[in-house]
C-alpha cells in the first residue's frame, strides 16, 4: 500500500506528506473565510501528541468538522438508517449555515437520491446508532437524514439576513447538544453525576418568589399524588435503540426528569401525562410523529426538548405548560406558522399561542344523579355549596394554564350562574363571593329565580376605603324567598371572637397565628313556610394555609361554639305569624298564569324545638381540611383533645387545656358510596377540602351530584376551564326532614295527674 510505511508509526511526533491530505481531501484547501490551523506548528494536524489524548486530535481547515475539530471520536460508528456516516454533524457549530459543498466522492453524488430534497434547520436531523461521537469529515456529506429531512441549517421562512435571536440561539445551542450526544447509553446519567458532585456544595438557598396580590387565599401545599421522599427523581434511557417503553416508567410519578432520547420510538404513550411532577422531558432523536394530547398533564414541565423528530404539528393541549422555558424543535418538518413563531417570538410565546386559540372541546358527560334513599318523605330540601374563585385571586400567576378568556370574571360568572339555575338548589352557599358581585350580580340575578340572599364580606373590608372594600371576598348564603322565611342571621368572625374571650386574652398563639386571619362564617335561621319545620344553615370558609393547621381547627371550634350558642337560643324564638308568600296580581312566584287564582295553601304552625341540637343543621363550606385532620374528626366525633396533633404546642386557652366539644351529631353528605375523589382540582393540588355537613338526628341524605366524569379529566390538567368556572367543583345534596318522634306520658304534681308530650 501507498501509505504501509506510515499505518504504524513508533513513537514521537511524525510527520504526514502535505500533498497525500490535499490529493485525498481536496475540499481541505483553505477557503476564503475558514479557520485557520490550531497552531501546532510543524506537527501534523493528524501526529498523536503525548501531551493530549490521541482520540481529541489537531484541528483542521476542515470546512465539516465540529467547531473545525478535528476530533477521531466516531471512527467506528455504526451506520444509520442506510447512511455511510462516520462524522459529526455538519456544521452544528454554525448557527444557519446555508452552504452547498461538493461531494467527497463523485461517485456518491446520488448514492441515496431521497438526499436531494431541500430543507430547512428546523427540519435538520442527525442520527446515530453507535456509542461513539464522530467530529471528523465524513466520507461524503449526506443531505438528508433517515426520516427525510435537511441536513441545510436553513430555517423555514428566513432568510439569509435573519440574526438569531436569544430564543433561537438557546434553542440550536440545545440542539447541538442533544446531536453530540448521540446514542451513547445514559449519556445524561454520567453528565448529571459530573455536575452534581461539582456544584451540590455551591447550590444556593431558594429564595422565596414575592406574592402576588391576594396570593395567601390560594395558595395550597402540593400534594398531587402524595409523593413520599425519594432518593432519587431522575430517569434515562437515552441511547438504549428501544423501539417501545414499558407503562411501568410512567408509574413512578415522582419523576422529575425523563431522558428518552436516541431511541427509536414512534410514539410517546398517552400515560406520561401520569408524570405530573416531571419538570424536564427529553425525547429527541426518535421517530415521533405526534405528541399525545396527554402532554398537557405536564404543567410542571420547563424543557421539553423533541429534537430531530418527525412532527409536523403540536397539540393545543402544549399550551397548558405554562411554566415551559424551552420547547426543543429544531429537526422537525414542523407546520410553517408554529415553526415562524417559535423562531422570532420564542418557547414562552407560542405556548401562549396554542393556549389561547385552544377550541373549548367536547364537554363532559353531566355529572350524574345519585340516589341515596328513595323512601317517600313528607319535606325535601336540596342544598348546593360553592367556592366560586373570586375574580381577585384568579391570577395567571396561579392558574396560567387556563386561557385568558376562560379566566376573566365576565365569562366565569356567567357560567356560574347558568350552573346555579340548572341545579335550583333551595339553598345555595356561595364562598369566595365579593361585595360588587354580591349587589350587582348575583342578587340581581337570582332574584329572577325566586332567590334571597344574605351576605357578609372578610372583616378587613371595614378598615378599607368602599372602592376597595367592595372587591373583598365573604361569604353568600341564598334560600327560595316562596320556601323559606328567613328568621335571623348572624356573622361570625373568627379573629375577634378568639381574642374576646377571656380565656384566650392572654396567649400569643391567638393574637400572632389566629387574629391576623380574618375569615368569616354568615349562619342563617330560616323557617319553612309550609311546614313550620326550621333549619340552621352555616356557611364557612376555613384558612387555607397547611402551616397552620392550629389556627383551622380554632376557627372550626369557635364555629361550632357560636352555632350551639345561637342554636339554643333560636331553640326559644317565638313563632312567625306572618309567613304567607308574596304572589303577584296576575301570575304566582313561580310564573305560571294558570295558578294565578288559585288560593295560596295555608301555612302550618311553627315547630317548636325544647333544645338547639333538636333544629336540623346544615354547614356548607371550604374547609381546606381533609377527612383524618383535625378539623374534620372534630366535626365528626363530636370533639377533639387538646393534645391533637394540629394543635401542636399552641396554646388557645381552655380549647387547648381541656379540648374542644360540640353537641352536634354532624356527617358529610358525600360520606357515602358516593364519596368524591376531589372537590378542587388544580395542577398542584387534588383533594376533598369542601363538604356539606348535616346533623344525622333530623336530616337523611335522599341524592347527591356525582363526580366528573375520568376520561375528561385525563386531558385536563386543573380547573378553571371552559367547561368548569372554578377550581371548586359545586357540591349538592338533598335532604328528607326526619319525621319528630312524639313521646307521651303523664306525671302527677301535688297530687294532679297531668298529660305531657314531647318532641324528638
Amino acid at each position: 500500500m501507498a501509505d504501509g510505511a506510515h499505518r504504524f508509526p513508533g513513537t514521537g511526533p511524525f510527520y504526514y506528506n502535505q500533498y497525500s491530505q490535499q490529493n485525498h481531501h481536496p475540499r481541505h484547501l483553505a477557503r476564503s473565510g475558514s479557520p485557520v490551523n490550531s497552531g501546532r506548528g510543524s506537527y501534523a494536524n493528524d501526529t498523536p501528541s503525548p501531551s493530549r489524548s490521541p482520540v481529541s486530535q489537531a484541528s483542521s481547515q476542515n470546512p465539516y468538522a465540529m467547531y473545525s475539530q478535528g476530533h477521531q471520536q466516531g471512527q467506528h460508528a455504526m451506520m444509520n438508517g442506510g447512511q455511510h456516516q462516520r462524522f459529526m454533524q455538519p456544521g452544528a457549530g454554525h448557527k444557519f449555515q446555508h452552504q452547498s459543498y461538493q461531494q467527497h466522492h463523485g461517485q456518491q453524488t446520488n448514492h441515496h437520491p431521497q438526499n436531494q430534497n431541500g430543507g430547512h434547520g428546523i427540519g435538520h436531523q442527525h442520527t446515530f446508532s453507535s456509542g461513539t461521537l464522530s467530529n471528523v469529515t465524513p466520507h461524503f456529506t449526506p443531505n438528508t437524514l433517515h426520516n427525510g429531512n435537511s441536513s441545510n441549517s436553513q430555517v423555514g421562512g428566513i432568510n439569509d439576513n435573519f440574526i438569531p435571536n436569544q430564543h433561537w440561539q438557546r434553542q440550536m445551542q440545545l440542539a447541538a447538544e442533544s446531536r453530540q450526544a448521540q446514542s451513547a447509553p445514559h449519556h445524561h446519567c454520567k453528565k448529571e453525576g459530573v455536575i452534581s458532585r461539582v456544584s451540590k456544595a455551591l447550590e444556593p438557598t431558594p429564595a422565596e418568589e414575592a406574592a402576588e396580590e391576594g396570593e395567601e387565599e390560594r395558595n395550597r401545599a402540593t400534594t398531587v399524588g402524595e409523593i413520599s421522599r425519594q432518593d432519587w427523581d431522575a430517569l434515562d434511557c437515552s441511547g438504549q435503540g428501544m423501539r417501545a417503553i414499558s407503562t411501568s416508567i410512567f408509574a413512578y410519578k415522582f419523576l422529575k426528569k425523563l431522558y428518552l432520547d436516541h431511541n427509536r420510538l414512534a410514539r410517546l404513550d398517552p400515560v406520561v401525562g401520569h408524570l405530573r411532577s416531571l419538570t424536564h422531558l427529553d425525547i429527541s432523536n426518535n421517530q415521533i410523529m405526534e405528541l399525545p394530547e396527554e402532554i398537557g398533564m405536564l404543567v410542571n414541565l420547563k424543557e421539553l426538548l423533541v429534537f430531530d423528530n418527525n412532527l409536523q404539528t403540536l397539540p393545543y393541549e402544549v399550551g397548558y405548560l405554562f411554566k415551559l422555558e424551552t420547547l426543543g424543535v429544531d429537526g422537525n418538518p414542523l407546520d410553517e406558522d408554529l415553526k415562524e413563531h417559535i423562531v422570532h417570538h420564542g418557547t414562552k410565546s407560542l405556548v401562549t399561542h396554542l393556549r389561547e386559540n385552544a377550541t373549548p372541546g367536547t364537554p363532559p358527560n353531566e355529572r350524574p344523579r345519585v340516589e341515596i334513599d328513595t323512601s317517600p318523605a313528607s319535606e325535601i330540601l336540596s342544598v348546593l355549596s360553592y367556592n366560586i374563585l373570586c375574580d381577585k385571586y384568579a391570577t395567571k400567576s396561579h392558574y396560567g394554564y387556563t386561557p385568558s378568556d376562560v379566566l376573566s370574571w365576565d365569562y366565569r360568572r356567567e357560567v356560574i350562574l347558568n350552573e346555579l339555575k340548572d341545579h335550583d338548589a333551595d339553598i345555595v352557599c356561595l364562598q369566595e363571593v365579593d361585595r360588587e358581585s354580591f349587589d350587582e350580580y348575583f342578587r340581581r340575578e337570582l332574584a329572577v329565580n325566586d332567590y334571597r340572599g344574605v351576605f357578609w364580606p372578610k372583616t378587613r373590608a371595614k378598615t378599607m376605603a368602599e372602592k376597595d372594600a367592595k372587591l373583598v371576598d365573604g361569604c353568600a348564603t341564598f334560600y327560595k324567598g316562596s320556601k323559606y322565611v328567613c328568621l335571623d342571621k348572624v356573622l361570625i368572625d373568627f379573629a375577634n371572637t378568639a381574642i374576646n374571650r377571656p380565656d384566650m386574652k392572654g396567649e400569643h398563639d391567638t393574637f400572632n397565628r389566629v387574629m391576623p386571619r380574618d375569615h368569616v362564617a354568615v349562619v342563617t335561621f330560616l323557617e319553612n313556610r309550609m311546614t313550620g319545620s326550621r333549619m340552621i344553615v352555616g356557611n364557612a370558609h376555613i384558612f387555607w394555609d397547611p402551616a397552620f393547621e392550629d389556627v383551622k381547627v380554632v376557627q372550626v371550634a369557635i364555629l361550632l361554639e357560636q352555632i350551639s350558642k345561637q342554636a339554643e337560643k333560636w331553640a326559644k324564638y317565638p313563632p312567625c305569624t306572618d309567613k304567607a308568600a308574596f304572589r303577584h296580581s296576575e301570575v304566582d312566584s313561580r310564573g305560571n298564569p294558570d295558578t294565578a287564582d288559585e288560593p295560596a295553601p295555608e301555612p302550618s304552625v311553627s315547630l317548636e324545638y325544647s333544645s338547639g341540637p333538636q333544629i336540623p343543621l346544615i354547614i356548607c363550606g371550604d374547609f381546606n381540611a381533609a377527612a383524618g385532620s383535625g378539623v374534620y374528626d372534630l366535626i365528626t366525633r363530636g370533639s377533639l383533645p387538646g393534645n391533637h396533633p394540629d394543635l401542636g404546642n399552641r396554646g388557645y386557652g381552655s380549647l387547648t387545656r381541656e379540648g374542644m366539644a360540640h353537641p352536634f351529631k354532624l356527617k358529610s353528605a358525600y360520606s357515602t358510596t358516593a364519596e368524591l375523589s376531589f372537590t378542587n382540582y388544580t395542577p398542584s393540588f387534588i383533594g376533598v377540602i369542601d363538604y356539606i355537613w348535616y346533623s344525622t338526628n333530623a336530616l337523611q341524605v335522599r341524592h347527591l351530584l356525582g363526580s366528573v366524569e375520568e376520561e375528561y379529566l385525563r386531558k385536563v390538567p386543573g380547573f378553571p376551564n371552559h367547561h368548569f368556572p372554578s377550581d371548586h367543583l359545586a357540591l349538592k345534596a338533598e335532604f328528607s326532614v326526619k319525621q319528630r318522634r312524639e313521646t307521651k306520658g303523664t306525671e302527677i304534681t301535688n297530687g294532679v295527674q297531668r298529660e305531657w308530650e314531647r318532641s324528638n
